[in-house]
């Protein structure tokens, strides 16, 4: 079983159901890999999905990444990639994949340079993120990136959600 737990700031819109996109967009992410398993285990494999603003993440990607600035998301996995394969229940009926944090105004400013919404573009974030926490990393390589991008595109697509790496077109200047 996939459980999600969201935290969302006061930048993050009421009229969202964040709890229920984070949770689709974790679980079809999660289904995507070798890894499918988890989401029929009988104990719980948690992540965790906080919906920030700017200024806290800037502050993470400084403590963490050493840039001091925004970015959309980060991940911070608390299982080792060489272990995922044999995770098991712990002693409390659940695992901790680990930690997604997105930021609202980046998240919304790219989400407008698409030309898309906030929630598809959130959502393609948690993927995103969750695939990160599965030990999938774009920054070690093209053929790492664009396994990675396949996954992506198939969470989405099973999601409904078009596939964020295609040409943007502003059908207003055409």
């Amino acid at each position: 079983m996939i459980a999600v737990a969201v935290q969302r700031g006061d930048h993050w819109a009421d009229r969202e159901n964040w709890e229920e996109l984070a949770q689709k967009a974790v679980d079809q992410a999660i289904r995507q890999t070798p890894y499918a398993e988890l989401a029929s285990q009988p104990w719980a494999v948690e992540v965790s999905v906080k919906l920030t603003d700017n200024a806290e993440m800037q502050q993470l990607n400084a403590a963490y990444r050493d840039k001091d600035k925004p970015t959309n998301v980060l991940s911070f996995p608390m299982v080792q990639p060489d272990m995922l394969a044999t995770l098991s229940n712990s002693d409390d009926g659940e695992v901790l994949l680990g930690d997604i944090v997105l930021a609202h105004d980046v998240c919304r400013a790219e989400a407008e340079e698409k030309f898309i919404s906030v929630p598809d573009h959130a959502t393609h974030l948690i993927v995103h993120g969750t695939l990160h926490l599965l030990g999938y990393d774009h920054e070690t390589g093209e053929a790492e990136a664009d396994a990675m991008e396949a996954l992506e595109k198939a969470a989405l697509a099973a999601l409904g959600i078009a596939d964020p790496y295609q040409p943007v077109v502003n059908l207003n200047e055409v």
